[in-house]
């Protein structure tokens, strides 16, 4: 009897099932290459980011000022008996409770001494206790201009825990904020511009003066942050008199910042090319911005936002144009080292590896 198999019973490679197996498999691999080599692959990798990057925009400033939380508030106290401490200590502790936080009570020894305090930055109200608390009532001196979120909680909770403890308190606002821009939002949105034109600005560079060397498209860059900045201190104090600035000081702030955001889209468009716009933005704006401390105060935020949004450019600014503004005496180099830092590292970075860059044109020999 002869061993005869089957015709199509020849093992896995000569079964229908195989070969149609490797025909559909060559069929996606055709299709993939084609798409991968297609202008759709990058358009379907845009349409998921950009429909992540909406929830992750609205998230992040909901996150941050939705229900800003009072976390750490410094207050200073000035008074000096025990029974006066033990008094504003039971006000500061039903403050605390009601406000969800717990206030740091600083003693000072003098009126001046808290003021100046304030003046600094180091506290955002002063509680004064007088002599006789049977006749006077405490004072409570708060701060606009440190933080209108932050004045408006603490004049809100002094007069309701007042009532509660019959300790009643006469609130002052000693440092108000410009009658133009009465919830403080001014220079928070003037911070915003300088960063999204910055960045912007370096887009259409690459985009439309693709050509540029490195020293072209550091010095274009510088250029336009020049005439930004000027622009937007312009418009916002003599053209809408919201915001009196220092005019030169407030202009060289937001030059400096729109130079910085636009030089750390460069940085991160010669690190990784076409998709450089995710890092900034997720830098500049969906972490920045809501961590800036312009609409919402730091004591106001989440512990990390209020702790990293001081050293990325758009707190820089909103903390080095709020005390020009309002505390020109006790102005702090911090936030310009930071401006200056993101700026020059951004510098550095393009120009170590600027052949990696997409711009740039042949330059002809000697």
């Amino acid at each position: 009897m002869s061993d005869q198999r089957h015709p199509l019973s020849h093992g896995p490679r000569g079964t229908p099932d195989s070969h149609d197996a490797r025909a559909h498999g060559g069929t996606v691999s055709r299709w993939w290459g084609r798409f991968k080599e297609s202008p759709f692959l990058p358009a379907t990798v845009l349409v998921l980011i950009i429909g992540a990057a909406a929830g992750l925009f609205a998230g992040s400033y909901t996150y941050a000022m939705a229900d800003p939380t009072p976390r750490r508030i410094p207050v200073a106290v000035v008074g000096h008996t025990a029974a006066h401490e033990e008094r504003a200590e039971v006000f500061a502790d039903a403050m605390s409770e009601d406000l969800r936080s717990s206030l740091e009570l600083h003693e000072y020894p003098t009126r001046a001494a808290a003021e100046d305090a304030l003046e600094a930055q180091k506290v955002f109200a002063v509680l004064l206790v007088p002599a006789d608390l049977d006749r006077e009532r405490p004072v409570l001196n708060v701060s606009g201009a440190s933080g209108a979120s932050v004045a408006e909680l603490l004049t809100q909770a002094a007069r309701a825990v007042g009532e509660e403890t019959g300790l009643r308190v006469t609130v002052r606002d000693v440092k108000p904020l410009d009658p133009g821009d009465p919830r403080g939002l001014a220079l928070f949105y003037v911070t915003l511009a300088a960063v999204v034109a910055g960045f912007i600005g370096a887009i259409q560079l690459s985009v439309n003066a693709k050509a540029l060397n490195p020293p072209e498209r550091i010095a274009f860059t510088a250029a336009y942050s020049l005439l930004g900045g000027f622009s937007i201190t312009a418009i916002v104090d003599w053209g809408l008199g919201a915001v009196d600035f220092p005019f030169v000081h407030s202009w060289m702030i937001l030059a400096l910042t729109m130079f910085a955001s636009g030089m750390v889209f460069t940085m991160f468009q010669t690190l990784i090319g076409r998709w450089a716009m995710l890092p900034t933005w997720g830098l500049m704006v969906l972490i920045g911005n809501p961590s800036s401390g312009g609409a919402v105060s730091w004591p106001l935020l989440p512990s990390p936002l209020g702790t990293i949004g001081r050293w990325l450019p758009p707190g820089a600014s909103v903390n080095a144009q709020h005390t020009a503004v309002y505390f020109p005496g006790h102005r702090h180099v911090q936030p310009y080292l930071v401006l200056a830092g993101w700026a020059i590292v951004s510098c550095a970075v393009f120009w170590v590896w600027r052949h990696r860059h997409p711009g740039g044109r042949e330059t002809d020999g000697p």
